[in-house]
């Protein structure tokens, strides 16, 4: 019996100890998982709000571009004024940040306002821009730092042009203006939390619009900070420290623009990623814990009344058969969307991994699609997010429709963005399944008010693996699916592209 009895407490403690490091395993990778979507979002975001950036300083440089060809075309004042006004009206609503165009002669008089008559003697030989401009003979676009109106007195950034003469000599800069509280209107319509930012920055480290706005924070240099030499040297990527302005502890991203010397940030304080983490956490201590003290009260009743032992063992075994089981709903839910019932992107990343080492492997094709649902935000906000979920979920459907073969994979990309992998599938055939997903989701016959084809629909960017042994393959693949995506997007959305035509326009 004494055998029986100390056959029990090690029993016992097995169980308690083995619980405990499942549980805490369990937990820590839960937790991983969760800063690692809260990475993923927030580098979607800030990719995202890079080419807005991009968009709103290559509108200002064509523009600039106009109001020279504009200047040179005509050398009578009076109509520079005239057709600088029409061409600034003609790019208003294309370019919302606008504050206005000014032309200034090689001594820094402003001759040419697009607003209004200029006040005379207004000169702006001080500027930064001017300064630039003048000292360095070169025809590139120059952002400036934050710098204020001198009619109006609100910050703003400057983008410019050097202006020269026919021999070639400095003969003044055209400046347009882009307010920071427009910059910051666009920023707002973004849901962040409490201690979320936004921020658009030199490469250089210097701040040109932070979101939420602090006007103490305006022009900030971060270029000396060990935080931003340590984690902003690349063009993307993510990083977690201490913030050197407020002292809170937050999760970043960051993509430097492919065009212009700016980067985008995107930040939300990791106690704020971790808040639903924790409350899971602390659910699963809890029923963990009470479990284990349930064991543990039948494993002392064990030892006291060994008669009861084959009914204890088998509460016990009860038990470690549920946790065993509850280890597996959450491994299948590990890999599984919770919205569209797909493959998350985990799921996706091992799957994608795995397929294109059999590419190489066995020396055969492999497909990617990466699908988009075209205007979704304006749908979301048309129809409430309820109703974009029901979209989400109806769209995935569709797509699951569409995939016939047990290899295929589709897969929830992240957001409104969706991935399909097909081993063993040419750029032909991944180019039929791609008509095959525009049919069927135009077959849903989603009304969307707020898009121009009147209903929901899809942009598809189509890319097949070329060469299997080149390095880091899948990432390859998945960029030049994401490029042919972006094309298919600027062509009007509600189409598909493959990777040739990308590359040959």
């Amino acid at each position: 019996m004494k055998r029986d009895v100390r056959l029990a407490k090690t029993l016992l403690a097995a169980v308690m100890i083995s619980v405990s490091a499942a549980t805490g395993w369990q937990l820590w990778t839960s937790r991983e998982q969760t800063l690692a979507a809260a990475d993923t979002n927030n580098l979607n975001l800030a990719q995202a709000l890079n080419i807005y950036a991009e968009g709103i300083f290559t509108q200002s440089d064509m523009l600039l571009q106009g109001v020279t060809e504009t200047l040179k075309a005509d050398g009578h004042p009076h109509a520079h004024l005239q057709r600088v006004q029409s061409l600034v009206e003609r790019q208003k609503r294309l370019l919302d940040p606008l504050d206005g165009v000014a032309v200034l002669d090689a001594r820094g008089d402003w001759l040419i306002y697009s607003k209004g008559q200029v006040p005379p003697g207004t000169n702006s030989a001080h500027r930064p821009y001017f300064v630039h401009h003048r000292d360095t003979r070169s025809n590139d676009v120059l952002i400036s730092p934050p710098l204020r109106n001198p009619f109006t007195g609100e910050w703003g950034i400057t983008v410019s042009r050097r202006l020269e003469d026919d021999k070639g000599q400095f003969a003044g800069v055209v400046v347009i203006g882009l307010g920071l509280q427009n910059f910051l209107r666009a920023f707002g319509t973004i849901a962040l939390p409490d201690t979320g930012t936004i921020g658009l920055s030199t490469n250089t480290g210097q701040m040109l619009v932070l979101y939420p706005y602090r006007e103490k924070y305006v022009g900030l240099d971060f270029s000396k900070s060990v935080n931003f030499q340590r984690h902003f040297s690349g063009t993307s990527g993510t990083a977690s420290f201490r913030s050197s302005v407020d002292g809170t502890k937050r999760l970043y991203a960051f993509r430097k623009s492919d065009r212009y010397p700016v980067l985008t940030t995107v930040a939300v304080g990791r106690d704020q990623a971790l808040q639903a983490w924790r409350h899971q956490a602390l659910l699963t201590l809890a029923v963990v814990g009470a479990l284990l003290t349930a064991v543990a009260a039948v494993g002392w009743k064990l030892i006291i009344n060994i008669g009861r032992r084959i009914r204890a063992e088998a509460s016990l075994m009860a038990a470690r058969e549920d946790l065993l089981q509850a280890n597996r709903r959450l491994e299948i839910l590990a890999t599984q969307d919770p919205l569209t019932g797909l493959a998350n992107r985990r799921s996706f990343d091992e799957v994608l991994a795995q397929e294109s080492r059999r590419a190489a492997r066995e020396g055969t094709a492999l497909s990617l699609l990466l699908l988009d649902l075209d205007y979704f935000k304006s749908f979301n906000d048309a129809y409430g997010h309820v109703a974009g979920d029901q979209c989400l979920r109806a769209v995935a459907m569709a797509l699951r429709r569409s995939i016939r073969r047990p290899g295929d994979l589709v897969a929830r990309y992240g957001g409104e963005e969706l991935a399909i992998v097909l081993p063993s599938t040419g750029l032909q055939g991944a180019r039929k399944v791609a008509e095959l997903m525009l049919e069927q989701v135009r077959a849903l016959g989603i009304t969307h008010s707020e898009s121009p084809h009147g209903q929901v629909t899809v942009s598809i960017g189509v890319a097949t693996l070329q060469d299997p042994q080149s390095h880091a393959p899948e990432q390859r693949l998945v960029e030049a699916a994401d490029a042919a995506l972006y094309k298919a997007k600027q062509g009007g959305r509600n189409c598909w592209v493959s990777q040739e035509e990308w590359v040959a326009g």
